[in-house]
């Protein structure tokens, strides 16, 4: 399967100057919103990326995601892993697990995102069920951005990745694109406007 065609064929991988939701730049932007608009795309992604979880042998009773990018990643992995499923979202900036969502302890919980960058946000998650009790047991995305190492790569962690090495992070591709602190985007010294095409803002 190849993940960046199908980015590609949704007109999911965009090129331009781009503002992450971390602060820094980017010339690539990767919108899984628009691979996912199409529900046979998303199941036939979340299975393969099931299939390497299963292959891992990792016991899972539920699947949670960080509202909102990872909703429908999250939704589908959890129905290809037969896992039950629920996810965390902000209250006046931090990460929340709440509409009647519980979990029990040592409950064995898989954090799973759309696209993982640093890992800040599924480690938001990961800290709001493993504070009522949850183990965090692995994490997974459909795309990973280059900056923590995922099963069945050859990437080696950056200094910035947030994920912990001593649980498996599970990806379907990696997207090895530069970024940029803003004042040292060459972007921006040639003269380009930065916009913020994510979930936060449209």
């Amino acid at each position: 399967m190849d993940i960046k065609q199908i980015y590609l064929d949704a007109d999911a991988m965009l090129e331009g100057h781009f503002k992450l939701s971390s602060g820094n730049h980017s010339q690539f932007y990767l919108q899984s919103a628009k691979v996912l608009e199409d529900p046979k795309t998303a199941k036939k992604l979340a299975d393969a990326l099931a299939e390497q979880i299963k292959a891992d042998g990792i016991e899972i009773d539920t699947v949670c995601s960080p509202a909102i990018g990872g909703l429908i990643a999250g939704f589908a992995l959890a129905q290809a892993l037969d896992a039950r499923y629920i996810f965390t979202e902000r209250v006046d900036g931090a990460m929340t697990l709440r509409r009647g969502f519980d979990v029990k302890h040592g409950e064995k919980i898989l954090i799973c995102e759309d696209i993982i960058t640093t890992g800040g946000s599924a480690m938001e998650a990961s800290a709001a069920v493993e504070s009522l009790g949850a183990e965090v047991v692995a994490f997974a995305a459909l795309a990973n951005r280059g900056f923590c190492r995922r099963e069945n790569s050859d990437i080696v962690a950056k200094p910035n990745c947030k994920l912990p090495d001593n649980l498996p992070f599970f990806a379907l591709a990696d997207f090895d694109f530069e970024m940029y602190a803003p004042e040292e985007c060459p972007l921006c010294k040639a003269g380009s406007e930065a916009i913020k095409p994510g979930s936060r803002e449209n």
